[in-house]
């Protein structure tokens, strides 16, 4: 992953941690109304994928234990993985595109609830991801891949396309720069991806037409499991945030201004809420910022969470970063991952950063797009997330108006019993988690994700399950209370 160019090693910030008596008395552990549902408190597991489900995207024993040891801990809210809402080949991520999953995701849904003793609401992110291809061999893009044309006949002085493709293969960079467009030179070196604006594409121009269904009967079936609610996954590299980006040009209406960039997600969440009942909680992720070079701005991202609310959303969940533009180069035989870049670093900020450190950097825009949306009238909760790690911080966070509920992924991976540990005046117990970004090294290499602070701990205990190459434990210790 990139890392700032300062490369200032910050130490954990000192915590101090709640009596029983004061976590009670706080904030955080107090509730809230979720449009139709109530959280107990206001902590929140978002969405984290382990690459634990099967290679047809069915739910599996590693994935019930995964859900399940959050649910121990009892959050006020757990978000079940990104879930595919294609019923397409997508590796080992979940997928609810056909009814054939349901039956498994409803046994999610009572794990979570049998071990969270009731107490956790669980929703499920639903989203669609554009084609994306492993970077190439050069001499598979140049005999396979690439569509010659006669701009590349015409450059190496031949019509014949096989001599055109070894021509190719044998030249220089340099020339390589000079004859090949801007999108083959980028499928040469990172890989084919699609694009929103891809308009000379059919599947593309039609994502308006396609997507509002597909999400709507993905929330039926959701429904359907018994999940409380959906998370729509607007946010970071995928299909919904490419329509909200101000890289959006599009020219059908569903680009170019903030009103055009924000009409598909609007239709998409009116079709959800249509076609589920009036107790099923529907909000979305989306991004406080694209951090990117001409991406999308906090103001924007305002305009939206205005334009969100008054749609009516239970709930508006704010992330930053990760996107495919600012990717990393990836290896032969890999695909590029959106989370190397420096917009990917604003997503998941390490120890090792700039003078603002990794520790909150999403508070102050979520602060000032919940400050628009609250302007507006509008009174939809705002979870934040990015660096959240203790008790005082998260406080102040919900005291001040900076948002209404506190979400923590890494942390929560590092100890899952985190939120119930303070809200017991046990926080000195806590594991905390030391942003080193190990979890997300697995993540990238598509390997389940583990914590480095506990995957090597009591490996040789009975009935300890491992992952698939027997090196680490799945999941994290029990609490020994």
């Amino acid at each position: 992953m990139w890392k700032p160019p300062e490369r200032i090693r910050h130490p954990l910030p000192p915590v101090r941690w709640p009596t029983a008596a004061r976590a009670a008395s706080s904030k955080l552990f107090s509730p809230l109304a979720l449009g139709p549902i109530e959280l107990a408190e206001r902590t929140w597991v978002p969405a984290m994928v382990p690459w634990r489900a099967s290679e047809d995207g069915f739910v599996t024993p590693e994935i019930l234990g995964w859900y399940e040891r959050f649910a121990r801990g009892r959050p006020g809210a757990l978000v079940v993985e990104a879930t595919g809402i294609r019923d397409i080949p997508s590796g080992p991520l979940l997928r609810i595109g056909d009814d054939r999953f349901v039956p498994g995701l409803a046994e999610l849904v009572r794990t979570v609830r049998r071990a969270s003793g009731g107490r956790t609401r669980v929703l499920i992110q639903v989203i669609d991801f554009l084609t994306i291809r492993r970077r190439p061999e050069p001499t598979k893009y140049f005999r396979r891949y690439l569509e010659v044309t006669d701009r590349h006949r015409r450059a190496v002085g031949s019509d014949d396309d096989l001599t055109v493709r070894e021509r190719l293969l044998e030249l220089e960079e340099s020339d390589l720069e000079r004859i090949l467009t801007e999108r083959e030179l980028e499928s040469l070196r990172f890989g084919y991806r699609e694009r929103v604006t891809d308009m000379h594409l059919e599947p593309i121009r039609r994502l308006p037409r396609v997507l509002p269904e597909l999400f709507a009967t993905a929330a039926r079936r959701a429904e359907a499991a018994g999940f409380d609610g959906v998370e729509l996954h607007f946010a970071h590299a995928y299909t919904m945030a490419s329509f909200l980006s101000a890289r959006n040009t599009r020219e059908d209406g569903y680009g170019g201004s903030r009103g055009g960039r924000v009409r598909l997600p609007l239709e998409v969440y009116r079709a959800v809420r249509d076609r589920v009942g009036e107790s099923f909680a529907v909000g979305c992720r989306y991004l406080s910022e694209d951090c990117i070079r001409g991406g999308t701005t906090v103001e924007d991202a305002a305009f939206f969470g205005v334009e969100f609310a008054a749609a009516g959303m239970d709930f508006l969940s704010l992330s930053r970063g990760g996107k495919f533009e600012d990717a990393k180069q990836p290896r032969i035989g890999w695909a590029a991952y959106p989370y190397t870049g420096p917009s990917g670093y604003e997503c998941m900020p390490t120890a090792i950063s700039d003078e603002r450190g990794p520790f909150g950097r999403n508070v102050e825009p979520v602060a000032r797009i919940r400050a628009a949306i609250r302007a507006a009238g509008h009174s939809t909760p705002i979870v934040v997330a990015g660096g959240l790690h203790g008790f005082d911080q998260a406080e102040t966070i919900l005291r001040e108006g900076g948002a209404d509920v506190l979400a923590a992924a890494r942390q929560s991976l590092a100890d899952p019993d985190w939120f119930l540990k303070m809200r017991l005046g046990r926080g000195s117990e806590v594991r905390r988690c030391v942003y080193t970004n190990y979890c997300e090294g697995l993540d990238q290499k598509h390997k389940q994700v583990t914590c480095q602070l506990w995957d090597r701990e009591g490996l040789d205990e009975p009935g300890v399950a491992r992952t698939s190459d027997g090196k680490r434990r799945l999941l994290a210790p029990d609490w020994r209370r």
